[in-house]
């Protein structure tokens, strides 16, 4: 990835979080030991974490910026 964001460098925390947290539930570090289910579901977990943590950040992002509008008056 180029120039990540802070949103994107933080999810891809998170995605890393996950996925080591995968390997851990398996007792595995080796990544080539992994069966290609094990591996699937391993890229999987990391996706999914990095996909989540974006919609959570946008989500706040979102809250904040809508904060920002004011009302209209009528």
């Amino acid at each position: 990835m180029i120039d990540p964001t802070p949103n994107e460098t933080a999810a891809m925390v998170e995605g890393g979080k996950a996925g080591g947290a995968y390997l851990d539930s398996l007792g595995r570090t080796d990544l080539a030991l992994l069966t290609e289910d094990e591996w699937d579901a391993f890229v999987e977990v990391i996706v999914t974490g990095y996909c989540d943590h974006l919609r959570d950040q946008a989500a706040k992002d979102r809250a904040r910026l809508d904060g920002m509008i004011p009302e209209v008056p009528f």
